[in-house]
């Protein structure tokens, strides 16, 4: 050991210090003392972005509102997190929409300040619609003199949580919850299709249809119940900052407001027994907005219930608080962050669309517009004049946390698709990110209509924009990760595995989350495509009667460890070509019919084998009856009805059950030769029985809706299976068995 003995003189400390930083060093390299140990360090800061001059312009509705006080303050949340190598800097802004060009602004801004690159930023918001308006939109302008008040303070913030970056740790979790959020877009009974803001009757699904609605069969996309975290403290394990993320469009909250994401931070931290501010040494709790375009906290398939947002915002904190308590925290992860910048088209109008706009337009004389179809002319016009633009999706890896971003109000089925294909098993998605393009319907959607798919700066995208962004976004995720993104995959429950055991034909188990193609589970090839009018990844069969239950069951019949998906048929089918079926042969299948049996003369068809869109040709059904009678003058209201269609010598066969509505009910259809029977709920003893049939010789099969495409099912289906020999009855009720459903 080398000493200096007494204090050495002040010039002489320079040099001590560095003859013991050498020595230690050759110490170091001759006893082999590993490197310094890596170093995380997190940062958080709040600026308040409350307007300081009234009144203020608010959008978020289809028409302009204006505001003259504020109930709950507005903020922007920030958080800057570094590895030792690698920086990236969020911002969460309490706004319903900021355009990007602004939240670019703001980016260069603390680029030029802290030398954080650009594309190591995100800047969101919250999507509150009780804020002043950042952005035009629909019937409502941007609100200047705030957009230029908001900016600079979105930069404060980013370079506020650079500046205070200290050595923390860092921990994570997820959970789902199933009791805060749901589908708000809900498909229409055929007979109740509403008129879209051009004219025509094409809106088969729309949002809030009212709690309980007889005009609403189910919902049109499954929920995204994932409640993330990512959670900060100090080395003395202080809480730092928390990063949270739920996919729930917004709760509703007077003018002007942060909705329930502001209170959501207020609660959390006195959950956690931190005080949340902008103080050095004071936590930062930030909610973050996941895909829920679709979403909503409103359960529309029950009774009407509203217990405010402040309400909402404690349960939402409880939820956060017990996940951070329960977290393991780490020293050091690494960072990772990858961007990139897409060119899409908008569905720009076409020639009469164009002329219409123009025309409507030119009657406002300068004023706002005040109808729908005036708001959208004035968007059409918007579109034809803006064809393309361009958008910024990025991947974010904390860890083993993967983070995606998108610049659009996404339904909850992109994000699902993104967290089960993501190479990163813990990811959650934040929409409305830098920048903001409106609603991105997945393709099939777009079919169905509705609010969320009218063209329009709130809608605009082309058709293909959500897997074009989805497969980019996926391939950001690999190279942030160093990993391949993981497939989509079926479990196959006990249920499936006795139908595989069966031998089908073709097994098609209606888990997609993509079109157009149904899979077939055999392994014979025989696959199934969607047509338009289908909607995917549904809650499946299952015990539940009604809409859906509160949690799916997992692990379920049909597929263990995973929730059990089918389809829901809106006008589309389930259509198949298996031209080398034998004359004997069965169908086998799920199904839930949401459309009452007195609506029309057949509520809806299952099953169809016939020559597609030939309305006089030979073709058997299966459906369920409605309003319509027997050939003895009896009901087939709720019954079964086998049926032969292009012939009169053949009277259809109805069986002796009522189904119940919105139920899920086992189906197996079949045929030897000129015979048939029809078993239902595992029943051995047929709900029809019928002898001297033609046979059917087409090849085309449907399933969902008829041949000809009268009457089709208006409900979901789930887990079809074909076989080329005639099922046993034991094997039938075998089947049922293994689904483990009460017999309805």
């Amino acid at each position: 050991m080398i000493s200096f003995g007494s204090t050495p003189a002040p010039f002489l400390r320079p040099w001590i210090a560095l003859l013991l930083v050498a020595s230690t060093l050759v110490l170091g390299l001759e006893r082999g003392v590993a490197a310094a140990p890596k170093l995380f360090r997190a940062g958080a800061f709040v600026v308040d972005i409350t307007p300081t001059n009234y009144p203020v312009l608010v959008n978020a509705m289809f028409t302009e509102r204006v505001a003259t006080n504020t109930v709950d303050s507005l903020r922007v949340r920030s958080l800057a997190l570094d590895d030792g190598s690698t920086k990236i800097l969020f911002a969460v802004v309490d706004s319903c929409m900021v355009a990007r060009d602004l939240m670019d602004q703001a980016k260069s801004i603390a680029s030029g300040i802290t030398g954080i690159p650009l594309d190591r930023m995100l800047v969101s918001v919250t999507h509150t619609h009780s804020a002043p308006s950042a952005m035009g939109c629909l019937g409502s302008r941007m609100d200047t003199n705030y957009a230029a008040f908001l900016m600079p303070r979105i930069a404060e913030a980013l370079i506020g949580a650079a500046n205070r970056l200290q050595p923390a740790r860092i921990g994570w979790g997820v959970v789902d919850d199933w009791d805060h959020t749901f589908n708000r877009r809900w498909i229409r009974r055929p007979d109740k299709r509403l008129t879209d803001p051009f004219g025509d009757v094409s809106v088969r699904a729309h949002m809030h249809p009212g709690y309980q609605s007889p005009d609403a069969v189910g919902h049109s996309g499954p929920v995204d119940p994932g409640l993330s975290v990512v959670a900060f403290q100090t080395l003395e394990g202080r809480p730092l900052a928390l990063l949270a993320n739920y996919s729930q469009h917004y709760y509703g909250s007077p003018l002007l407001s942060s909705d329930y994401y502001g209170r959501f931070c207020q609660h959390v931290a006195s959950q956690l027994g931190a005080d949340a501010g902008a103080e050095p040494g004071v936590f930062v709790p930030i909610m973050s907005q996941g895909t829920s375009g679709d979403l909503m906290w409103m359960d529309y398939g029950a009774p009407a219930k509203d217990i405010g947002y402040d309400a909402y915002a404690r349960a939402m904190a409880e939820s956060v608080a017990r996940l951070v308590r329960g977290m393991t925290f780490r020293e050091w992860v690494p960072l990772a962050m990858a961007e990139r910048k897409l060119a899409l088209g908008y569905r720009v109008p076409d020639a009469a669309r164009l002329a219409w706009a123009r025309r409507v337009a030119g009657g406002l004389e300068g004023r706002l517009p005040g109808t729908l179809p005036e708001i959208y002319a004035l968007e059409s016009i918007y579109l034809h004049e803006r064809p393309r633009t361009e958008i910024k999706v990025q991947a974010i890896r904390i860890g083993d946390v993967g983070i995606a971003t998108l610049p659009n109000e996404v339904y909850a089925i992109t994000g699902l698709k993104l967290k089960a294909q993501s190479p990163l098993q813990t990811t959650f998605n934040i929409e409305l990110a830098n920048g903001a393009e409106g609603y991105i319907p997945p393709p099939e959607q777009h079919k169905l209509g509705g609010y969320t798919t009218w063209a329009a700066r709130t809608a605009g995208l082309e058709v293909t924009a959500e897997p074009k962004i989805v497969e980019a976004l996926l391939g950001l995720l690999e190279e942030v990760s160093g990993k391949p993104r993981r497939a989509m995959t079926d479990s196959h429950g006990i249920y499936a595995k006795a139908v595989l055991k069966s031998k089908p034909y073709a097994y098609w188990r209606l888990n997609e989350a993509v079109i157009p193609t149904a899979h077939d589970a055999s392994g014979r090839g025989r696959e199934a495509s969607f047509e338009d009018g289908v909607a995917l990844y549904l809650p499946g069969a299952g015990q539940t009667v009604g809409f859906h239950p509160a949690a799916p069951e997992v692990p379920n019949a049909f597929n263990a460890g995973q929730i059990n998906r089918a389809i829901h048929v809106a006008g589309g089918r389930l259509r198949a070509s298996l031209p080398q079926l034998p004359d004997s042969y069965s169908i086998e299948l799920w199904v839930w019919n949401g459309l009452p049996v007195t609506a029309r003369d057949v509520t809806g068809h299952f099953y169809s084998r016939g020559v597609d869109g030939v309305t006089d040709g030979m073709a058997e059904h299966l459906a369920i009856g409605g309003t319509s009678l027997s050939s003895s003058g009896g009901s087939t209201a709720g019954r079964l009805v086998l049926g032969i269609s292009g012939t009169s010598s053949v009277s259809p066969w109805v069986g002796r059950t009522q189904l119940a509505m919105r139920t899920w009910h086992h189906l197996v259809l079949v045929r030897e030769g000129q015979s048939a029977r029809v078993y239902l709920d595992g029943n051995p003893i047929p709900e029809i029985q019928a002898d001297s049939l033609p046979r059917i010789r087409s090849g085309s099969m449907f399933f969902g809706g008829r041949h000809d495409g009268v009457a089709g099912l208006e409900g979901k289906l789930d887990e079809v299976a074909v076989y080329d020999r005639a099922l046993k009855a034991k094997e039938i009720t075998e089947h049922f068995r293994r689904a483990s459903l009460k017999r309805p």
